[in-house]
């Protein structure tokens, strides 16, 4: 799954550790999610959608046969 955190994040001004903060997660978790190694949790996926802003489809997007 491909996403696109880092470029939001950046277009918010947040470090990795304040986007963990706001969602209530540690900075490496967001850190593996960046690299594509995690798959969120529904909860979680919701979560970074309210501090970004925008629906989940423009954070994350499915590959190939996912």
């Amino acid at each position: 799954m491909k996403n696109n955190i880092r470029v939001l994040r950046a277009i918010k001004n947040l470090t990795q550790a304040e986007l963990a903060e706001l969602i209530q997660v540690s900075r490496q978790t967001i850190n593996t999610i960046e690299a594509g190694k995690y798959v969120p949790s529904t909860v979680l996926a919701l979560k970074l959608a309210r501090v970004f802003t925008v629906p989940i489809e423009e954070i994350f997007e499915l590959e190939g046969d996912e």
